[in-house]
């Protein structure tokens, strides 16, 4: 099911005022909860709610019998079948048609033809998010930093909590866990700003996504009829679509779990202002980010083994994150390319500190930062070309293109990268952008939930209808298939 659809308009009212009406039950308001989770999941198809109920009922059983044990290789031995199930229903799902590819792919460079087809599967939805998720359960009782649950419905209520089931935040059992036993009572005032970031949500996915996907989908499907312009239009907008689809999806997650009483954690801070990759990597997807910190690049060693090998573990999380997302060579690469960039600050870093001082540079002077920022974008959109690419020749025809078919004066023609697109459509995503730096900008400086609270009843009302017929008027038009989040994919 769809935030942005007419299921989820009906189904979330329904819940809604059901879950308010049994809150103060925690088992009845556990099972509502789970119930609609399971339907939620199941919308798509309800096949794939075996997997997660197996992922549940594993690690429940798993969590509570490691608990029990003191001796360390049973325990490891425990954590070995979570890992086996969980990642064993990930590998099959996700990577078994690339690990057949690769394995054909090697054998053609030494002039060998393999008859092997890869097989019909298709990928359930949201797995590499809930996946993540409830592993982080047992580890963390693995770790002897979590205790286990004994309430099988909480814990089941906690991997398919539907906000955040299909595209997270990938939220950790030692901040979630423990709000399902807890009783909320309903907050006008947090509810509302629950709905607010909703609506902000759907606006960034419906204005301005969906609407650059348009100009990205005609241009990346069709390479060979764009030149180095295009190429450059189409990968700044879709910088722009994955941002605001993917952080209109956590904020839509995030004013659901509000609206019902839940803190998730934030999961995007501005991200295209950062000064570093550094601190985009701080800002950008922080669950997954901070997952990775704490269950792989740690375990590596983190910094604690030298410069060198630190480097190394940086380099291996980065590629890893890069499988993560897809099953793909290009994934792989733009990885890479985010572990390569990674290690060049951390090892330049004390010559750049020395060399900034020396010139008398200051990163947090506006115009020093806009300067470090457009740098970090510039990164940030070359290594979009291998995410966002259907196949590796076409990321580098694109790459290539950006040198060697790039015409400044092309900038301003519009016959040369308007190919089958409307000119209008421009203008509008522009002042959409334009507006959500804005509202991102302001937010951080007054915070904009206690601002429209502060005003009169007639300017918070004008304001939320304006959102409303924003997205009434811009964001509901067009192909109805490119309303899916891009990070259903992975």
């Amino acid at each position: 099911m769809l935030f942005n659809s007419l299921d989820f308009a009906i189904f979330f009212p329904i819940v809604f005022a059901l879950y308010w009406l049994v809150a103060r039950n925690l088992t009845l308001r556990n099972v509502l909860i789970l119930v609609a989770s399971y339907t939620f999941y199941g919308w798509w198809d309800w096949r794939f709610l075996f997997l997660i109920a197996v992922s549940t009922l594993v690690d429940f059983y798993v969590g509570k019998k490691m608990h029990k044990i003191e001796n360390k290789k049973k325990r490891k031995q425990l954590l070995f079948v979570s890992l086996l199930v969980n990642l064993g229903f990930l590998v099959y799902f996700k990577y078994t048609n690339f690990f057949i590819e690769s394995f054909v792919d090697s054998f053609r460079l030494f002039g060998k033809e393999l008859e092997v087809s890869t097989l019909n599967i298709i990928l359930p939805v949201g797995i590499s998010f809930y996946t993540f998720q409830t592993l982080s359960y047992t580890i963390d009782i693995y770790r002897k930093q979590l205790k286990p649950t004994n309430d099988i419905i909480a814990f089941s209520a906690f991997v398919s909590f539907f906000p955040q089931l299909v595209a997270g935040p990938i939220e950790r059992a030692s901040h979630l866990l423990p709000q399902f036993y807890k009783t909320y009572t309903f907050n006008y005032k947090l509810v509302k700003s629950g709905l607010l970031l909703m609506a902000f949500g759907l606006f960034k996915k419906m204005v301005i996504a969906d609407r650059a996907a348009l100009y990205v989908n005609q241009v990346y499907n069709n390479v060979d009829d764009y030149g180095g312009v295009g190429y450059i239009y189409a990968t700044v907008l879709f910088a722009f679509q994955i941002y605001c689809d993917f952080s209109g999806y956590s904020d839509i997650a995030i004013g659901l779990g509000r609206t019902m009483g839940f803190d998730l954690m934030k999961n995007f801070d501005s991200p295209y202002i950062s000064k570093s990759l550094t601190e985009f990597w701080r800002r950008w997807h922080i669950s997954l980010s901070t997952w990775f910190r704490d269950y792989l690049y740690i375990p590596l060693g983190g910094s604690k083994k030298g410069k060198y090998r630190t480097y190394a573990n940086l380099f291996i999380v980065f590629v890893v994150s890069g499988l993560w997302h897809g099953a793909a060579m290009t994934f792989i690469i733009w990885g890479a390319i985010h572990g390569i960039i990674l290690m060049i600050e951390k090892g330049t870093f004390t010559f750049r500190k020395r060399l900034f001082n020396k010139i008398g540079l200051d990163k947090n002077n506006f115009s020093n930062h806009l300067f470090f920022g457009f740098i970090i974008f510039t990164i940030v959109c070359f290594g979009w070309v291998f995410f966002r690419a259907n196949s590796l020749s076409d990321s580098l025809q694109i790459v290539l293109g950006f040198f060697s078919d790039f015409n400044l004066g092309d900038m301003f023609k519009k016959e040369t990268y308007l190919i089958g697109f409307k000119p209008n459509e421009f203008k509008v995503i522009t002042i959409a952008i334009l507006m959500l730096f804005a509202f991102e900008y302001f937010h951080k400086k007054h915070n904009s939930i206690k601002f429209l609270n502060n005003q009169s009843t007639l300017f918070r009302w004008s304001f939320y209808l304006s959102i409303v017929i924003l997205i009434m008027l811009f964001g509901i038009y067009g192909d109805r298939n490119i309303q899916e989040f891009i990070y259903f994919q992975f």
